[in-house]
């Protein structure tokens, strides 16, 4: 069910990278994003279908702020990122210019 989701850092440690190598690496939030753990496909849904389900769990999430400011800075215009559909990051991109 899509509105229970699993804590974060619930892979086997053999999975997971040392907290050391992360820090240099500017796409290590994506190893604690719970939309990594879901169905990738709510996150990038056809047009006219809803979000709703994916804005929740973005919400919830603790790398929701990093996801957003990634895909404003990489000028993304696909997808829900940080929980912001692309109309709206296009407007907050255009302002922060």
């Amino acid at each position: 069910m899509i509105d229970q989701f699993p804590p974060t850092n619930t892979l086997p440690r053999m999975y997971q990278e040392p907290a050391d190598t992360r820090e240099d690496d500017p796409l290590a939030w994506q190893a604690d994003a719970l939309c990594a753990q879901t169905d990738p496909e709510a996150f990038f849904p056809e047009k006219g279908e809803p979000t709703k389900a994916a804005k929740r769990i973005c919400a919830a999430c603790p790398a929701a702020a990093q996801c957003l400011q990634y895909a404003i800075d990489n000028h993304i215009t696909h997808g829900l990122w940080g929980g912001v559909a692309p109309k709206q990051r296009r407007h907050m991109d255009r302002s922060a210019a």
